[in-house]
């Protein structure tokens, strides 16, 4: 009997299908795995804005992740939305408990910050996703605004990357893939820097200009977490979630969809419209 490669996505849910949960699920499919789910907040949303927010409570958070543990078992776990330091302290609790070797690598992706600024998660929140989950994590993968709040310090610029991974490391995770998106101008640059290695890789790639870039910071980490459950190791894990990403964003600019910011196309080698 064969095994599918199991991957399991803590996140919210976005009923426009670009981010959270749904596109999660989409890049899991896309890569080959088993998706499943912990959903922690429900969002009304679509391409122009989020009018409502409904979080799941917490003892329903734990029930979902004990129903994935306990029976059907992960090969990586992606973290993303967790909105209170009530679901963050359930989830790392669980994690713990079920042991975080036992459920695979974890990818966890600190939303903390929405693009129009707007902070997602509480001061008491943040001090909490620091002290109980990065530590448990093989991987976290801030945006640089998200690696500032981290951090307690602007990192806007290239030369502030190397060292604001290796501080991020101190947090206590194994590595950090830091983004950069945010960088003003020039190709997009990201960092791996491996916390075991004291290996820091650069991975270039092309910015590609497109109002279709909602959900790009959730199908990254996916795609790692994909790749770790597949048994590639890290920094290949990266290169080749990076690259499709590229791909994912240059054939989501010829689509539209909604009136605003529309999805990569997570399908992109799948089918055509």
């Amino acid at each position: 009997m064969q095994s599918y490669h199991r991957a399991l996505t803590i996140a919210g849910s976005d009923s426009g299908g670009g981010a959270g949960i749904q596109a999660d699920l989409k890049t899991f499919s896309a890569l080959g795995c088993y998706g499943m789910s912990v959903v922690t907040a429900v969002t009304a949303q679509n391409t122009v804005a989020v009018t409502g927010i409904h979080p799941i409570p917490p003892e329903f958070v734990g029930l979902q992740l004990d129903a994935v543990f306990s029976d059907i078992g992960t090969d990586a776990v992606k973290i993303g939305m967790l909105h209170s330091s009530p679901i963050i302290v359930t989830v790392a609790d669980r994690l713990e408990h079920y042991g975080a070797k036992g459920c695979g690598a974890v990818v966890l992706d600190p939303v903390m910050i929405a693009k129009s600024g707007d902070s997602l998660l509480a001061a008491q929140a943040v001090e909490d996703l620091k002290n109980r989950l990065v530590p448990l994590a093989t991987l976290v993968t801030p945006n640089l605004p998200e690696a500032s709040v981290l951090l307690g310090r602007e990192i806007t610029r290239r030369d502030q990357m190397a060292d604001a991974c290796r501080e991020l490391v101190r947090l206590g995770c194994r590595a950090v893939y830091l983004k950069g998106g945010h960088l003003a101008e020039g190709s997009c640059l990201d960092l791996l820097f491996d916390g075991e290695s004291g290996r820091i890789l650069e991975l270039e790639g092309e910015r590609i200009v497109t109002g279709n870039s909602h959900g790009t910071g959730c199908t990254l980490s996916a795609a790692i977490a994909a790749h770790l459950a597949k048994g590639l190791p890290l920094a290949e894990a990266a290169r080749q979630a990076k690259a499709w990403l590229g791909l994912a964003l240059r054939a989501g600019a010829g689509m539209t969809l909604g009136r605003g910011h529309g999805p990569v196309h997570h399908f992109h080698d799948r089918w055509q419209s």
